[in-house]
């Protein structure tokens, strides 16, 4: 990736802009769990509250029946209330006097130490959250007297035998013996002990006749002033205890994590596909640039190769000028031998240059392809019987072979290309060497053609050169056959590949012909 200065500025542009995506989404997922959490404590309120309500609604002479108070509390935990809560959070309601002992109960036991009651707050664990006196149970439900508790009663069968182990229970009071204060006023002055004033610290209350003395609630009557106490520490109210599932508010906890985890999957993808498409703008701004130079290098190459062709076909006419005029001097019946020999050499020389020349101005010769259909076995018998002279001369034996398969090819380019492969292969091999031409159906689409010789071969390290102008491993080579072949290959979109044969020579590789059938 090029990190130049504008690209280093982009890229750290759009990481920090998905840095603040995820940063945002993350702060979102927190203050949705905050709220739920929130919205949860404000339900264990209301609930709290529905309770408070219901108490003060049941609650006669400072007594509540547990046997009235629990169905109520049933119904709250099984859905009773839906527009207050559902029916999947709330667990269990629990009404505990001061020792932690529950009063009155609905759905799972709930264990709570004294401690635990006398510190208000939340418990959050795992899959639920118990509320502990999420309202002030005293100052809504007492009395205007605060010190006067509600206290929570069983049956009254079971209330007696609990304090009287059988005994009858007394329906009428005995009359207190004289000067003795009321029943009334020693329970609430025992209540008043346990709020921790002494009997001594108060004055004696005036005497109260018969018609003031106050009564006392049926379910009070029978018991002495110990039972009384007992009565009021075991079953007066004291907490309220609310666990409420949190499974519903892990699971909408667990769906927004998702859907921020969506987002901030949206806004990496965003930013990755955004870097690619400015580095791809980048790199193809880049290549525009670079193509309008090689354009313009390849309009001037393409000036220079026209002017070194023309001089080169300029240069062919004195050439041949010098050739003719040798030729005239060596064929004069008076030219000394010495002046004969020299005017051969001449001409010879003339013949070489002349060769380069020719091979010079193919090479630089445009291609241009037409393509017609071409049974390849017989344009490579052509190509052989233009060459019988030169195979004749060295003695090579040459084997053409393979299926009888039909390209598309421009005829002369393809004549050229063999030719030059053929003759290449002809002077590389030694006399009496062998040469084989082979083309064969590679698939339904495309042939390919080899030409093999057991000459010296080419060495692995020059089988990509000797396709450049002007590499040759021939003494009387012009370095430019094979780059003409490749040009011809080239420009039809075939490959070329030279291979070592086994066990010694060449192979030139030809691949990707096009059937002419197969279109």
């Amino acid at each position: 990736m090029d990190l130049t200065r504008p690209n280093r500025w982009v890229y750290t542009f759009l990481g920090a802009v998905w840095l603040l995506v995820v940063v945002w989404q993350a702060e979102e997922h927190i203050r949705f769990r905050e709220a739920a959490k929130t919205n949860l404590s404000n339900r264990s309120k209301d609930i709290a509250n529905t309770v408070s309500a219901c108490i003060r609604g049941m609650r006669f002479r400072g007594a509540v029946l547990q046997g009235r108070l629990e169905p109520v509390l049933e119904e709250l935990v099984s859905g009773g209330a839906k527009d207050l809560v559902k029916s999947s959070e709330l667990t269990s309601i629990a009404l505990l006097n001061a020792s932690g002992v529950q009063l009155a109960s609905a759905g799972r036991l709930i264990d709570f130490t004294q401690k635990d009651i006398l510190q208000r707050g939340e418990r959050w664990g795992q899959h639920s959250v118990i509320f502990v006196n999420p309202v002030d149970l005293g100052a809504s439900l007492g009395s205007e007297d605060a010190a006067n508790p509600t206290v929570v009663i069983p049956n009254f069968h079971d209330l007696t035998n609990s304090f009287h182990d059988g005994r009858p229970f007394r329906t009428h009071e005995p009359e207190p013996p004289p000067g003795a204060p009321p029943e009334g006023s020693r329970s609430i002055s025992t209540n008043q002990n346990s709020q921790g004033e002494s009997a001594q610290d108060r004055p004696p209350p005036p005497p109260m006749g018969p018609e003031s003395r106050p009564r006392r609630p049926p379910w009070l009557r029978g018991l002495d002033d110990k039972e009384i106490q007992t009565l009021m520490e075991q079953r007066s109210l004291h907490g309220l205890v609310l666990a409420v599932s949190t499974d519903p508010l892990q699971a909408a906890s667990l769906r927004d994590f998702w859907l921020r985890s969506f987002i901030i999957l949206l806004a990496t993808l965003s930013a990755f596909g955004c870097g690619l498409a400015w580095r791809n703008l980048a790199t193809t701004s880049d290549l525009q640039i670079r193509l309008v130079r090689a354009s313009e290098l390849n309009t001037h190459l393409k000036e220079m190769n026209l002017a070194a062709a023309g001089l080169a076909h300029e240069t062919r006419n004195p050439l041949n000028i010098i050739r003719g005029l040798a030729q005239m001097i060596s064929k004069q019946a008076d030219t000394a031998p010495e002046v004969r020999l020299k005017s051969r050499e001449i001409v010879d020389e003339a013949d070489k240059v002349a060769a380069q020349l020719n091979e010079f101005i193919n090479y630089s010769r445009p291609r241009e392809v037409r393509r017609a259909a071409l049974p390849l076995n017989s344009v490579v018998q052509e190509v052989v019987r233009t060459l019988s002279y030169d195979l004749e001369e060295k003695k090579i034996r040459l084997h053409v072979s393979g299926d009888p398969v039909t390209v598309e090819a421009d005829e002369q380019l393809l004549r050229q290309m063999l030719f030059n492969l053929v003759i290449n292969a002809v002077q590389a091999v030694d006399a009496g060497g062998e040469i084989q031409v082979s083309a064969r159906r590679q698939n339904a689409l495309e042939a390919t053609l080899e030409v093999r010789d057991n000459g010296p071969g080419v060495a692995l390290e020059r089988r990509t050169e000797i396709f450049k102008p002007y590499f040759t491993t021939q003494e009387k080579g012009t370095g430019l056959g094979l780059a003409v072949v490749q040009q011809i290959v080239l420009a039809h979109g075939w490959e070329i590949q030279c291979l070592g044969n086994d066990p010694k020579g060449a192979v030139f590789r030809i691949t990707h012909f096009k059937l002419a059938n197969s279109a």
